[in-house]
C-alpha cells in the first residue's frame, strides 16, 4: 500500500505549511479533514479542491459536494473519489479552497511516495508543523487567550501612567540625549556593557 505525503503550503506565505501523509486508497474527504485539524480550523464551511499542474493552474474539480453553481465538467465528489485516482504524476499537484467568502487557499504538493506504513501512526495523520497556522475568524496571537483576559482587566491598549507615546517628549528627552557631553548625568544599572 502506498502512502502519500503531501505539503499543504498557505497560498500567501510558502513559510507556513503542514505535511500530512496519508494511505493511496483514503479518500479526498479524509484529506480535507486532515487540512483543515493540521491548520485549527472548523469543518463548518464549503470546501473544493482542484487537480493542479506545475503552474498552479485549477484543473478539474473534486468538491464536498455539488454545489449551486454553473461548471464547465460536474465535481468529482470528494467522498466518492481516493487520492490515489486523481495523482497523474510524482510531483502531482493540488489547490484546495476552503470557504468561499473567506477563500482560504491551500497549494497542496505531493513529496514523497513510501511504500512502508508507520504502524504509530493514525492516517491520514500531520507529520510536521512549520510556521504559525492564521486564526480562521481573526487575529490568533502568540500569546494566546489568557493574555486577552489580562489585557481586558488593566486595559493595556491605554498608555499607562507615567509612560508617554514614543517621540512626545520634552525638555527631559533632549538634555539626556546630549549624553555625558551635554552634561547630563548617565544613568547606570551595574551592569557591564557588551
Amino acid at each position: 500500500m502506498a502512502i502519500l505525503k503531501f505539503r499543504i503550503y498557505l497560498e500567501e506565505d510558502e513559510s507556513v505549511y503542514r505535511d500530512v501523509v496519508i494511505r493511496h486508497t483514503q479518500f479526498f474527504q479524509d484529506l480535507h479533514d486532515a487540512i483543515l485539524k493540521a491548520y485549527e480550523f472548523d469543518n463548518k464551511h464549503k470546501a473544493t479542491f482542484y487537480r493542479s499542474n506545475d503552474h498552479w493552474l485549477r484543473g478539474r474539480e473534486i468538491s464536498l459536494e455539488k454545489y449551486d453553481k454553473e461548471y464547465k465538467v460536474a465535481p468529482l465528489l470528494m467522498s466518492e473519489t481516493t487520492i490515489g485516482s486523481e495523482i497523474r504524476d510524482p510531483n502531482q499537484k493540488f489547490i484546495y479552497q476552503y470557504d468561499f467568502n473567506k477563500n482560504w487557499a491551500f497549494m497542496v504538493e505531493l513529496i514523497n511516495v513510501s511504500k512502508e506504513e508507520n504502524p504509530k501512526l493514525s492516517y491520514p495523520a500531520t507529520v510536521r508543523t512549520e510556521g504559525i497556522a492564521p486564526s480562521q475568524y481573526g487575529t490568533k496571537g502568540l500569546l494566546g487567550p489568557k493574555f486577552a483576559d489580562v489585557e481586558e482587566k488593566y486595559d493595556l491598549t491605554q498608555g499607562a501612567e507615567g509612560f508617554g507615546v514614543e517621540g512626545a517628549g520634552g525638555e527631559e528627552e533632549e538634555d539626556l540625549s546630549l549624553g555625558a557631553e551635554g552634561g547630563a548625568a548617565e544613568e547606570t544599572t551595574g551592569e557591564e556593557e557588551v
